[in-house]
């Protein structure tokens, strides 16, 4: 689950990370009271969406006029921000931080993760603030600093003041640093994070580390017992098709193909996929209904896919293990009548009864395309999505 920015530097002021003086506001008529409120010179106008890249975008608006930033609101609010991590749509604007412009001396990047190769916390850091990680991973890694921590234990101040002698940093910034870092941490595992941002982490003109963004990712699977942190979720940044397909324990995807793809079990979702790519058409989503698949699922599996705008042809590929090919294929007949489903659709079972499966399709009353080979069914689906 996502969070954004304001709310993460919330947390972050929580656990003694400083944060930049900001305002939240969802009217733009608000926004003249918020930077006298915060005074200064200069503020800074900043879209909260669930999406990275906003300045690329133009969703981080700096201001030196109050005017200006009042402009900036009424440009962004109400809008869809579309940036390099959004799709076409973009994702819509409810709200903007007006925040404290700052005097910045030296941006740095800072952040952790979960490393399942080494089962491990993993903190990044580097000097290169402010530009994109995956940039300077890829063209010039050495500066990215890796430090593993066991989740079983607590990040020391030897650990924080070993990277901050690796940035660089004076040795009278190190505590500050420290303290940073270790708040980072205590939210990490407090809250089942799987991902912390700050970038960039700054240092003022007067000396005093500050987090100027920040972006906390969670593990879904483990807010049953973070409700603090669910109450954070806003659906508005939250695909329609996504949301309503989690409540039916669909793992669901939206993707721009016109092959919609219902299969159970991921990796075999993967495949399939791959498969449609391979013989020239593009899949609409990815949607794994997993080894329970009922006749509930299956049909509201059908009705989010049906109401893809770009989806012309179905696939069905189910490997029937735990449950019998035959039932599947009685639970794919009951959920076609009960969504009224009109676009062309291919099945194909394998596994357990796969047989008597495919033989109670093909003798039902609509009009179903049965295939045992899955080539031969991902080629089928790609010429009727044609």
């Amino acid at each position: 689950m996502h969070i954004h920015e304001y709310q993460a530097k919330d947390l972050f002021k929580k656990n003694n990370i400083k944060v930049p003086n900001f305002i939240v506001v969802s009217n733009a008529d608000k926004t003249a009271q918020a930077c006298e409120k915060l005074g200064g010179s200069v503020w800074v106008v900043k879209a909260q969406v669930h999406a990275g890249g906003r300045g690329k975008g133009g969703g981080v608006i700096v201001c030196k006029e109050i005017q200006e930033a009042v402009t900036a609101s009424k440009k962004l609010l109400g809008s869809n921000l579309i940036t390099p991590q959004t799709d076409s749509n973009g994702q819509p604007i409810n709200e903007v931080i007006i925040e404290a412009g700052q005097d910045i001396a030296k941006e740095l990047y800072l952040g952790l993760l979960v490393d399942r190769g080494s089962e491990r916390i993993t903190v990044l850091a580097s000097t290169e603030g402010g530009m994109d990680i995956e940039q300077v991973a890829s063209e010039t890694p050495e500066k990215i600093i890796k430090k593993k921590i066991d989740p079983l234990s607590k990040i020391t101040h030897e650990d924080c003041n070993e990277i901050s002698i690796k940035l660089g940093l004076d040795a009278l910034l190190h505590s500050q640093f420290a303290k940073a870092l270790m708040g980072l941490f205590t939210i990490f595992t407090e809250h089942d994070a799987n991902l912390i941002e700050i970038n960039p982490l700054i240092i003022s003109g007067d000396n005093q580390i500050m987090a100027l963004d920040g972006k906390i990712d969670f593990d879904d699977n483990a807010l049953y017992r973070n409700e603090s942190i669910t109450a954070l979720r806003d659906i508005s940044q939250e695909d329609e098709k996504e949301r309503s397909a989690s409540e039916y324990q669909l793992n669901y995807i939206s993707l721009d193909g016109t092959v919609g793809c219902m299969v159970n079990g991921a990796g075999l979702a993967m495949a399939t996929m791959d498969l449609i790519e391979y013989h020239g058409g593009s899949p609409a989503n990815f949607l794994d209904v997993g080894g329970g698949t009922t006749a509930e699922r299956v049909a509201k599996a059908f009705e989010i896919i049906q109401s893809g705008d770009n989806v012309k042809a179905i696939l069905v590929n189910i490997f029937g293990g735990i449950v019998r090919c035959d039932l599947i294929a009685n639970g794919i007949l009951q959920a076609i009548e009960k969504v009224g489903l009109t676009l062309p659709i291919v099945v194909r079972l394998e596994g357990t009864n796969a047989k008597e499966g495919l033989e109670i399709l093909n003798s039902s009353k609509f009009d179903i395309l049965t295939e045992a080979n899955l080539t031969k069914a991902a080629k089928q689906v790609v010429e009727m999505a044609k």
